[in-house]
């Protein structure tokens, strides 16, 4: 598909280091790996906010023959360090621990969130809002705050975020007036339960949201089976936004003619249209180390969301090499489109994705790719 609009509108080399909230924090030089993923709103006074996801990273993370990683404490940062030969290091985002029965894993990076302000249709910066920078600031989030997806519901603007730490990888709430000033509500969604989206309004008195639990074990379907077993988009309820109940019923699932959609998860809050609930998520083709991340959309009943009405197969957004070629310089991954928020624009939806763990893409989609 061709698209009006297509293009990096944030980029490492787009965030000041010297108004980070790690600055003078870290006894170690460090560098932006990426500045992607953002969650997107439309702000009061009709301008779009990113939350960009920055990636703070050590310049140097092998010294001394063990490596190294950030943590948040009560204090400052800390520079925690592993031996070498005890780890596995074939990921640039992260370091896996050898041993143990189990996998464990730290980062090479440690992330917070970055207010990004745009023009009303998203092709422009218009500010860069350092002093509203959301940084870890408890015990559950010390290895960082990622992947932020934004809800209006009503007149609250409603935030989840991945909080990483060893006590949990928990799903957070944050709550706000004006997008701007947030909240830290705690944890909603305990371990490994990522890609938590809140629908863009209620169905009926109750709040519904994506979600896209994790595990190294699933049950097969039976033989013949229009369904794959792996990850999928399930779907959880709340009175308040803050206590969440599964659903009864399954969401999203991959479907076993294609590999395309092996791997799923959330990726845009579902917003109301006249057809019900449209939801863009992602599917991911087993390949390389990390895999190809496509974009695709469904149609959910706007009673029931886990009734999907219309889905297509063919991906909505992929990866676009031409984009990133100015900064080439500074890619550690391919193939990966991460499509995090939408919002409208009148004929056309505004979607904003991260693209490849890199940088923040603005993509002008006609509503007539949805009919």
């Amino acid at each position: 598909m061709t698209f009006s609009h297509d293009a990096l509108i944030f980029s490492p080399g787009d965030v000041d280091l010297s108004r980070s909230p790690l600055a003078g924090k870290v006894d170690a030089e460090t560098y932006v790996l990426g500045a992607f993923n953002p969650g997107m709103t439309r702000l009061p006074n009709g301008n779009l906010l990113l939350m960009v996801r920055v990636a703070e990273a050590l310049k140097m993370p092998i010294k001394d023959q063990h490596i190294h990683a950030i943590r948040w404490t009560e204090h400052s940062y800390a520079l925690d360090a592993w031996p070498l030969e005890h780890v596995d290091t074939a990921d640039p985002r992260k370091f896996m621990m050898r041993g143990g029965g189990w996998k464990v894993m730290a980062l090479t990076s440690l992330s917070w969130l970055l207010p990004v302000e745009l023009n009303a249709d998203g092709t422009k910066v218009e500010q860069v809002h350092y002093d509203k920078a959301i940084a870890p600031r408890t015990s559950y989030q010390c290895y960082g705050v990622e992947d932020a997806r934004i809800s209006k519901v009503g007149d609250r603007y409603l935030m989840t975020t991945c909080s990483v730490s060893p006590e949990r990888h928990s799903t957070t709430l944050y709550t706000s007036a004006d997008a701007l000033d947030w909240k830290l509500q705690g944890i909603v969604l305990d371990h490994q339960n990522k890609d938590m989206l809140i629908f863009e309004g209620m169905i009926g008195d109750t709040y519904y949201a994506q979600t896209r639990p994790l595990g190294d074990l699933y049950f097969a379907y039976p033989p013949g089976s229009e369904w794959r077993s792996g990850p999928s988009i399930n779907l959880a309820s709340s009175p308040d936004a803050l206590h969440w109940k599964p659903y009864d019923k399954p969401g999203i699932r991959p479907h076993a003619k294609t590999m395309a959609t092996a791997r799923m998860g959330g990726g845009a809050p579902p917003i109301l249209t006249d057809e019900g609930w449209l939801t863009l998520w992602h599917g991911v083709e087993p390949m390389g180390v990390v895999g190809v991340y496509r974009t695709y959309w469904s149609i959910l009943d706007r009673d029931d969301p886990s009734v999907v009405l219309r889905t297509c197969h063919d991906p909505l957004i992929e990866a676009n090499p031409a984009l990133t070629e100015p900064i080439k310089d500074l890619m550690y991954l391919d193939n990966v489109v991460f499509t995090t928020g939408i919002a409208d624009a009148g004929d056309l939806y505004v979607v904003a994705s991260g693209e490849a763990d890199l940088g923040c893409r603005i993509t002008h989609i006609p509503k007539t790719a949805f009919a």
